[in-house]
């Protein structure tokens, strides 16, 4: 019986990241596992994009953009995954390939991917029929794994939560718990499920359909080590960390930020409906208010933290990034769960800085009273 990274979410972002450096890896003579793909939406649009990926000639990642300041355009077919499977509809044959086959997890379930609000509490974890949140469906199939085999496991979310892992293992053992599941289960999960804590950094800007992505050429998968964690590949990507706070406070509260930053310009100011990153940018205006939030509100805060010139290099490499000019990045497609990612990206850069951020402060206040 071979063994299978199953991932859950069909984002076009873990075809351009994960599923990319596997494949890449596999071409550089690397033993690698294939990838089934689970659809944990039941989106009935996404029919098409399940069955292609049972195509063996694989799917196209373009990677367009600058390296070295000159301008590159390669098209890799990612032959990394095998086939598509939905929750929905092929629920039983997740639950075995879960139990039997799966050596590794991979999600990306998009901003609201940890939300159990839909879970109804003290239900039990028995399969029958999947439960509505990505982290209930976890549950239930690691107890269901632990039923059959007990073989240990290893989870990699690619969530955009800071410590995503310890997050998801939270919620699962608390779900675990509320249902009533025995001593054993919850010392199993303590101590043969790996919750990697990882960050995921990679701007992928437009789908290819029915399956595939354009991606820029700056990429990085960050993984803080563990005892008995092991990658399912190696890549020059795939970074090996000891402490990946760092990494997460740039990305997220900088890259990220800026994103958000601009998005709330979009949607408050009437700007064009297909307005793409580098567009709005091209704006001296905006790019004046943007440059001005990185230099006196966002840099001093990673200052006060002494991180402030590894956040002045990171935002010298994100602006190279936004004004990618071959990148159409929409910022109708950033602006989606906007004040949710106000809190992550905006709210707790604030109160993890505690410097003065006058800008930053309003976009908070302003998403607090329209929530309100």
């Amino acid at each position: 019986m071979t063994g299978i990274i199953l991932q859950f979410g069909t984002s076009r972002f873990l075809q351009a990241h994960a599923d990319f450096f596997l494949h890449e890896a596999r071409q550089a003579g690397q033993t690698v596992l294939p990838v089934i793909i689970v659809q944990t939406s039941g989106a009935a649009e996404r029919a098409g994009r399940l069955a292609a990926f049972a195509d063996p000639a694989g799917f196209p990642v373009v990677i367009r953009g600058l390296e070295d300041g000159a301008p590159i355009e390669r098209t890799v077919s990612v032959k990394s995954v095998e086939r598509g499977l939905s929750t929905a509809g092929n629920w039983a044959e997740v639950v075995d390939l879960f139990c039997e086959q799966a050596e590794y997890v991979l999600s990306n379930t998009g901003d609201s991917g940890y939300d159990i609000a839909a879970e109804t509490a003290g239900t039990d974890l028995e399969v029958l029929s999947p439960r509505p949140s990505f982290p209930g469906k976890l549950a239930q199939l690691l107890k269901a794994r632990f039923e059959r085999t007990a073989k240990p496991i290893t989870i990699l979310p690619c969530e955009l939560i800071n410590g995503n892992g310890p997050v998801l293992k939270g919620i699962v053992c608390d779900l675990a718990r509320k249902s009533g599941a025995d001593a054993a289960f919850l010392t199993w999960l303590e101590e043969k499920v790996i919750f990697a804590n990882t960050l995921v950094d990679r701007i992928v800007s437009e789908p290819i359909e029915p399956v595939g992505a354009v991606a820029e050429p700056y990429a990085l998968w960050a993984v803080e080590r563990a005892p008995g964690l092991t990658m399912p590949c190696t890549h020059p990507s795939i970074v090996l960390t000891d402490k990946l706070e760092p990494f997460e406070r740039l990305k997220l509260h900088i890259l990220n930020l800026g994103h958000t930053t601009l998005a709330d310009i979009w949607l408050k100011e009437g700007r064009p409906k297909g307005e793409t990153v580098k567009e709005i940018l091209a704006d001296p205006a905006i790019r004046a208010r943007l440059d001005a939030v990185y230099r006196d509100e966002v840099v001093p805060g990673f200052a006060a933290h002494g991180m402030g010139k590894d956040a002045e290099a990171y935002v010298e490499t994100t602006m190279g990034r936004f004004l990618n000019p071959y990148i159409e990045h929409r910022i109708a497609d950033i602006a989606g769960n906007h004040q949710l990612k106000i809190e992550r990206r905006i709210k707790a850069f604030l109160d993890w800085a505690g410097t003065p951020a006058p800008t930053l402060e309003s976009i908070v206040q302003a998403s607090d009273r329209k929530s309100a």
